[in-house]
């Protein structure tokens, strides 16, 4: 039994993590500032922006925790831009980063999955995107202090990785996290093209997303990859041409799609993690 760290376990994809994580058989430790009481998994409540507390955890020194992790999968971060003032964002989520990547190198951890996300790719598209599907084939182009620091935490993750050419970090580049319950809302997007252009129409189902955490856990790869992480749909029922033409007319087509297909590319995730998406919205309206 893999004996995994998740950080962040408590929020929305960190719910689904740690679920998904118990039901395949791993052996799980929630470490965040509050714990979720229907989690049954052990809890510590820790400031991960200080060093100290995640170097004990991570070493496996807190009392009741004890033992090594084999992985770590870290979602503790501000969520999203906005929430709080750029400094606060900035000044939360990338030392957390460091700190956890940090204590791992220390403990010798070897396999970590972290939390990067889609406004690296330019969200919120006020400047067009360079091609539909956007893809991991470009260099990022932060546009807030949550996507610098997004871009920052790949940045290190893959120096990380050069000093050490047998550890593995997966940055997921996840798009908007929906539970089946945020679905009721989904059908009035229709009326506004814009008001979803923010990220070209995406989505992820924590499910799924969760499934995509696990597939990276369980990947034999080496080194620092970066992956998109998106449903296979878009959260429109209007065409993607249609789409297109009104929002973003002058966007180059990099390769065909179907007419609700996501255009955040999930190719290099199918191809190299064998994800496949399984939770559509259209299945819970």
């Amino acid at each position: 039994m893999t004996r995994v760290l998740v950080t962040g376990g408590t929020g929305k994809l960190g719910r689904a993590c740690i679920k998904d994580l118990a039901a395949h058989g791993y052996d799980v430790v929630n470490a965040d500032t509050a714990g979720a009481r229907e989690q049954a998994v052990p809890f510590a409540r820790v400031d991960l922006t200080d060093f100290g507390q995640v170097l004990e955890l991570v070493m496996g020194a807190t009392d009741e925790k004890r033992g090594k992790f084999d992985a770590i999968v870290h979602l503790a971060a501000v969520p999203a831009p906005g929430l709080t003032s750029n400094a606060a964002t900035f000044r939360n989520n990338v030392p957390t980063s460091y700190n956890v990547f940090e204590a791992a190198r220390i403990a010798g951890i070897t396999n970590v999955v972290f939390a990067s996300s889609e406004t690296v790719l330019g969200l919120p598209f006020d400047t067009p995107p360079p091609y539909v599907p956007v893809d991991e084939e470009y260099f990022p182009r932060p546009e807030s202090a949550y996507s610098l620091g997004k871009l920052l935490d790949e940045t290190m993750a893959a120096q990380y990785c050069r000093w050490n050419p047998g550890l593995k970090m997966i940055g997921l580049r996840f798009s908007n996290v929906m539970d089946p319950e945020d679905y009721a809302a989904f059908p009035s997007f229709d009326a506004d093209a814009r008001l979803r252009k923010w990220n070209l129409w995406g989505y992820i189902d924590a499910r799924d997303g969760s499934q995509m955490i696990r597939k990276a856990l369980e990947s034999d790869l080496k080194g620092f990859e970066a992956f998109i992480v998106a449903n296979d749909d878009t959260v429109m029922t209007r065409p993607n041409a249609e789409l297109l033409a009104e929002v973003f007319p002058n966007v180059s087509v990099k390769r065909k799609f179907g007419p609700n297909e996501t255009l955040l590319s999930v190719d290099k995730a199918k191809r190299l993690l064998g994800y496949q998406p399984e939770h559509s919205w259209r299945n819970h309206v």
